[in-house]
């Protein structure tokens, strides 16, 4: 059986795109795979997958220590495919391709376009940052086997410096939330489902609760990305018509969209926003659930192109509440609008058809190691 490794500092070992998706799919598959993290949770294997742990670290020291335990850890293992999944372990994927390894990167999210964002940097440091990091993409991926991109957009920015780029998009198993179905009279909660910072739209929601008809509570499930932010918000108005979850596992995120009648991605126009394609849009349309998303032409595109959602500015909170309270006065039409998603994603969108792009790339990376089919 052909052994892989899927490398990880940064990321938690349930992880969607990289344990539930891509790791299980590659068990299914016939390859053992072990999946190194840094979370401090100890050893142990799930769903076939065994996981390795390097132990947890603190800040910026400790996530730069923890790149070092897990290149430590990789040297150690004799897989026949290295998978890294952050750009703080670029560095370590050199080192293995340069002692002989196959080593494949999985850029998940444009990091430069991303940094050149964060509103805790200066200006100064932005760009610094943004260009080492865009520095070291070119310099690693240039010289590694194959890169994975998980959208079009980076697929192209990555296909310039590597040929041997292919798209695997982050599109969520058919199955992998439980469906909504009927009118869903009863659903009286929009949610929104992912990272919760400034720049995808946190205050403009919180805001909009202020406008939104009586008895519509909104969801938020997943991690603020500081104390402070947190406190700003929670000081609105709007913060008493919101119940937050904080990170949830996927089973009880399934069960809390079952609840909901939309689900919300109203994400400011950051240029690593325009084009991308967010992971929880989809997951809102596999569970049957209305889209309300920010009005950027390649998501209209998506959202409003296939009947799937209303798209608004995300800038401003009597627009988000406007959609809101559409959907909420009218559950047929925000019902019939999660059955179009949930075709959708049935049809085109879905990991099923993703995970032979993946399966294809290891096929030929494995052909090119000289061992075979995974089952050795």
């Amino acid at each position: 059986m052909t052994t892989v490794a899927h490398l990880t500092s940064v990321h938690r070992r349930t992880d969607t795109r990289i344990f539930l998706r891509q790791c299980r799919s590659l068990v299914e598959a016939g390859y053992e795979v072990v999946l190194v993290v840094a979370d401090g949770h100890g050893d142990t294997s799930v769903d076939g997958v065994r996981i390795q742990d390097v132990g947890h670290g603190q800040g910026v020291r400790g996530r730069l220590g923890a790149a070092l335990r897990v290149f430590r850890a990789a040297r150690q293992l004799r897989p026949a495919i290295f998978h890294i999944h952050d750009p703080e372990l670029l560095p370590v994927g050199w080192l293995l391709r340069r002692s002989g390894r196959i080593v494949v990167f999985d850029a998940h999210e444009d990091v430069p376009a991303q940094l050149i964002t964060k509103p805790y940097l200066s200006p100064q440091r932005r760009r610094l940052l943004a260009s080492v990091v865009r520095w070291v993409e070119r310099f690693v991926c240039g010289r590694l086997d194959a890169v994975i991109a998980a959208t079009p957009v980076i697929g192209r920015k990555f296909a310039a410096i590597n040929p041997e780029t292919v798209v695997v998009n982050n599109y969520p198993l058919v199955d992998e939330l439980h469906l909504n179905t009927g009118s869903g009279s009863e659903r009286a909660s929009i949610c929104y489902v992912g990272g919760i910072s400034a720049i995808r739209g946190v205050r403009e929601l919180v805001q909009a609760m202020e406008h939104v008809d009586t008895g519509v509570e909104l969801s938020l499930i997943g991690s603020f990305e500081s104390d402070g932010l947190q406190e700003e918000i929670q000081a609105m108005p709007g913060w008493a018509r919101v119940r937050a979850y904080g990170f949830q596992p996927r089973d009880a995120v399934s069960d809390l969209l079952a609840q909901s009648f939309a689900g919300l991605v109203t994400f400011h126009p950051a240029p690593n926003h325009l084009e991308a394609q967010p992971n929880k849009m989809f997951e809102y349309m596999s569970a049957g659930v209305a889209v309300i998303a920010s009005d950027f032409p390649a998501w209209r595109q998506i959202v409003e192109g296939t009947g799937s959602g209303i798209c608004v500015d995300p800038t401003d909170p009597v627009a988000i509440a406007t959609a809101i309270n559409a959907l909420a006065g009218d559950r047929r039409r925000a019902a019939a609008m999660g059955t179009s998603g949930r075709r959708l994603v049935e049809t085109a969108h879905n990991w099923q058809l993703e995970r032979e792009v993946l399966l294809g790339l290891y096929r030929s990376l494995v052909e090119r190691s000289g061992l075979g089919s995974p089952h050795g």
